[in-house]
């Protein structure tokens, strides 16, 4: 595969088959550097084993790729070292304290001792927690459990960033603060790849790709998407034009299949 330096993300034809079970079937997108890429989908349609594929957490059964220039393939444990991850259980340890979990991810993603202390201090300060340090992790409310944890997957300032459901079962208004925190990021040249299941979240993404029963069946901007709306609606919403777009999945589906 040859790779385009305008992509922080490219693959081909990536596939992933548990058994006889296809997670993901032989998609292919490519993610430009500094947009955030918003990846939608219910429930078991292959985003959150999508997402561990680009994050070299598990290899792809076919196809290939690159994330940051690294082959996901050959090159995994070089992908872990270079993105930032963060799951949408937060991967923080409730055992410890604010202040302790920073320093694990510190020594995680081998921050210099003479950055170590700087890193910190911005974490603490993006997330709203500079005098809660000494506070156990698992006294934090949602909203400060997610910004703590967005601030430890990126401490050591990756280029790339995957966000995996980041806001599931925290409240309206921490949500709407992560977002800000995420535009922030693109600002300055990040690449966010978010998945996420809410509709008015997609809408702050710059480009979208819709996943359902592993394959992608729409790729376009939020505009570009509802545009395209077949039926006589003059303003329809993202989560109508989904509906849509997955029933009409459905029956060509069932069209196909032997009566």
């Amino acid at each position: 595969m040859k790779t385009n330096n305008q992509y922080a993300v490219e693959v081909e034809d990536i596939e992933k088959k548990f058994g006889s079970f296809v997670a993901v079937n032989k998609i292919s997108f490519s993610v430009a550097r500094g947009e955030i890429f918003g990846f939608l989908g219910p429930n078991g349609a292959g985003k959150s084993t999508t997402i561990r594929m680009l994050c070299g957490i598990i290899s792809p059964s076919s196809g290939k790729g690159q994330v940051g220039g690294y082959d996901i393939i050959r090159e995994r444990s070089f992908i872990k070292q270079s993105i930032g991850y963060m799951s949408q259980r937060f991967s923080l340890y409730n055992d410890l304290t604010v202040e302790e979990n920073i320093n694990f991810y510190s020594g995680i993603y081998r921050i210099p001792k003479d950055k170590k202390e700087e890193r910190k201090d911005w974490v603490l300060k993006m997330a709203g927690l500079a005098d809660l340090g000494a506070h156990l992790t698992a006294t934090l409310s949602g909203g400060w459990k997610q910004r703590l944890a967005l601030g430890c997957a990126i401490i050591h300032e990756p280029r790339i960033v995957f966000l995996d459901e980041p806001t599931s079962g925290t409240d309206p208004i921490s949500r709407q603060r992560f977002w800000e925190l995420i535009k922030a990021m693109a600002k300055k040249g990040v690449t966010v790849f978010v998945t996420t299941h809410y509709m008015d979240e997609a809408e702050n993404c710059d480009r979208l790709a819709l996943i359902y029963k592993g394959d992608i069946i729409a790729a376009a901007t939020p505009e570009e998407l509802k545009a395209n709306f077949k039926e006589d609606k003059l303003r329809p919403s993202l989560e109508e034009v989904f509906v849509s777009l997955i029933e009409t999945h459905d029956k060509m589906e069932n069209s196909r299949e032997p009566h």
